[in-house]
């Protein structure tokens, strides 16, 4: 394909924009086509009453990932999406009689005071853990999330059989942080982190404890207006570019004939091209988009349903008449019984005392909200739609609502936050599959589970079919924003790899 031909990317996602805006950078001529009438997909925003509401993710790490995708196209991330370093990150409140609270900062001395009241072994071990992490995250970055496995050869030759071993993944993350830290409060606080990418920290990989080390060693950051503001960035930028988008547009299939891609088809128009580039989350992909059997390879139906997917999230978005006054930004409140929530939110069993995200975006960016008013975006983890054991409808939902309302009622300044509700929206299970076709309603894709994970997940490049190329939460390197924005780059980079060798075969 020469560079002035087109490339069609399916749907306008952070991941699928990565991709989109590096490709067209580069010379290719890219056209988006998006379900949605906004860019973003879970990165989605909804405003209310004058209140502003990030659907999706809604914490910043990585912020150099972010910036780097402005950067390589020539653009100061500044004029784009302006940050603000968040001290501290958040609030962790221990549900108990009386109720535990940490303030958690990215400033070591603030974290050694919280340590040593621990006592010496947990001081040392807390200094300990990053020391450890931060050895197996240089690892990870360089010979694993930065790169893709075509072939069984790129992950099984000496060299990478040693970097595997040092990244030591076949303990847990609740285990791993145990061996370090004895005290429960700091062991907790620093492995839920692991249901950031929708696996429990009794399940996931050891190697998931880097996501607390980086927030530890490289803060927490919030971008003005919200996360959404980095979809509409990133589409902005796209469109300066060049490229173009179609809203609006839900692709039904993608055209394969004699083993290559032939197109993609949409409200009965058959869009011609040669190379697609998949942003549908891959699981529901591969049952409703790819219909060829050669092109789905191992990944048939029944194989898709047997795979491990990450737990789903119910979010209340509320907007109040109240300021909130003695709460932060971020806040988690973590159940009396985290053994038991977590089994709950992956054997599909009621969450009795469910752990709650609290997200106040208008504690930093004041227009989010009406004037001496708050948003407050409340997350709680809970199964997908396959793995609960009940149903998800209006009495499910009220259930989880009380115990909500009763949890954030449990902090400080919060007593009677209830009666300032002044709009609500919902976003269950069924909505994450409807709007953003989360396969099973699971908000972050496959499980990164060890044998979900490196060369074992999804690669950027369909080895079934040439042209096809994939992005995404589920696929290489995994879910969270800043890895997605790195699967973008991958997937690029795989299409890139290919034309070059066709123009000098």
């Amino acid at each position: 394909m020469a560079k002035n031909e087109t490339c069609h990317s399916n749907w306008c996602r952070y991941g699928g924009l990565s991709a989109a805006i590096r490709l067209q950078n580069a010379g290719y001529e890219v056209e988006i086509y998006e379900k949605e009438s906004i860019p973003g997909g879970k990165m989605h925003q909804i405003r209310k009453q004058g209140y502003t509401f990030d659907v999706g993710p809604t914490l910043v790490m990585m912020p150099s990932v972010y910036r780097e995708l402005f950067i390589s196209a020539g653009k100061d991330p500044e004029d784009y999406i302006p940050m603000t370093r968040l001290e501290p990150m958040y609030d962790v409140f221990f549900k108990g009689d009386p109720i535990r609270h940490y303030t958690i900062s990215s400033d070591l001395v603030s974290l050694m005071e919280i340590a040593e009241s621990k006592g010496e072994r947990n001081s040392r071990g807390f200094l300990a853990y990053l020391a450890e992490m931060y050895k197996r995250y240089q690892v990870a970055m360089e010979s694993f999330i930065t790169r893709s496995f075509r072939n069984a050869r790129d992950i099984y030759n000496p060299h990478m059989l040693v970097q595997a071993m040092k990244l030591k993944t076949f303990d847990t993350a609740q285990n791993m942080m145990a061996s370090f830290i004895p005290d429960q409060d700091l062991q907790r606080m620093f492995s839920f982190q692991t249901l950031y990418i929708g696996v429990s920290p009794h399940k996931g990989p050891s190697l998931y404890n880097i996501i607390p080390m980086i927030e530890l060693l490289y803060g927490v950051w919030f971008i003005k207006g919200g996360m959404h503001t980095m979809a509409e960035q990133c589409a902005r930028l796209f469109e300066e570019l060049g490229g173009v988008i179609h809203y609006n547009s839900e692709v039904e299939q993608i055209n394969v004939q004699d083993g290559k891609v032939v197109g993609i088809s949409l409200n009965g128009e058959q869009i011609n091209t040669e190379y697609v580039v998949c942003n549908a989350d891959f699981p529901y992909a591969m049952k409703n988009l790819v219909s060829d059997r050669k092109t789905r390879g191992k990944y048939t139906p029944e194989y898709i349903d047997a795979m491990e997917y990450s737990c789903s999230c119910l979010v209340f978005y509320w907007g109040v008449e109240d300021m909130c006054e003695e709460l932060t930004t971020h806040n988690f409140i973590i159940s009396g019984d985290l053994d038991q929530n977590l089994n709950s939110i992956f054997d599909g069993t009621k969450i009795p005392d469910p752990s709650v995200y609290l997200h106040i975006p208008s504690k930093v960016d004041p227009d989010m909200a009406p004037e001496g008013c708050s948003s407050l975006y409340v997350l709680l983890p809970v199964s997908d739609l396959v793995c609960s054991q009940y149903k998800w409808n209006d009495n499910t939902i009220a259930e989880y609502r009380e115990k909500a309302l009763k949890t954030i009622s449990s902090l400080p300044g919060m007593k009677n936050f209830a009666s300032s509700i002044r709009c609500e929206t919902i976003f269950s299970p069924h909505d994450f599959e409807q709007h953003f076709n989360a396969y099973r309603g699971s908000t972050f894709g496959l499980q990164p589970t060890l044998k979900q994970s490196n060369h074992w997940r999804p690669q950027p490049k369909c080895m079934s079919c040439e042209g096809l190329y994939f992005t995404g939460s589920s696929t290489h390197p995994g879910a969270g924003v800043p890895i997605v924005i790195e699967s973008g780059r991958l997937c690029a980079e795989e299409l890139r790899r290919d034309v070059q060798e066709d123009n000098f075969s």
